[in-house]
């Protein structure tokens, strides 16, 4: 995993992680880790539970393995926690309707019930694939 640490105004975090599912529960605990250092117990829960379903749909549907990397930005200013999920394909998230009996399926519902906003924007210049985002308020902001 390598790290790219900026403590300035917004704080940053960002990390480099194999598109690999065995990962999950480590970002899973490096969101946590950093929402709390960042003093935001009010959004830890929606925080992970968000990133990990982006995760997710980044290694499944945005990798071809775990030589690729998933990118994750973490980004805290006065008013919000923005986490950015990197992937290396070009194909947009779609929503999808999933039957009571679907295993899968349901993670942009859950980002979207969890986050204030989200959406997907252009990668980082210089590479290649697309960026999915979420928000989340601080202290009653909306």
């Amino acid at each position: 995993m390598r790290l790219l640490i900026s403590l300035s105004s917004p704080r940053v975090f960002r990390s480099a992680v194999p598109a690999d599912p065995s990962r999950a529960a480590g970002v899973r605990r490096m969101v946590a880790a950093h929402v709390r250092h960042w003093g935001l117990p009010e959004v830890v829960d929606n925080a992970v539970l968000a990133t990990d379903e982006l995760f997710a749909n980044a290694v499944r549907h945005g990798s071809s393995g775990p030589r690729d990397l998933i990118t994750l930005t973490l980004e805290y200013s006065e008013r919000e926690l923005r986490v950015t999920v990197a992937d290396p394909s070009g194909a947009l998230p779609r929503s999808c309707t999933a039957d009571s009996a679907a295993e899968s399926g349901r993670g942009l519902a859950i980002v979207d019930a969890l986050a204030d906003d989200w959406g997907t924007a252009p990668p980082e210049p210089g590479t290649r694939g697309k960026r999915v985002w979420f928000t989340l308020s601080l202290k009653g902001e909306t």
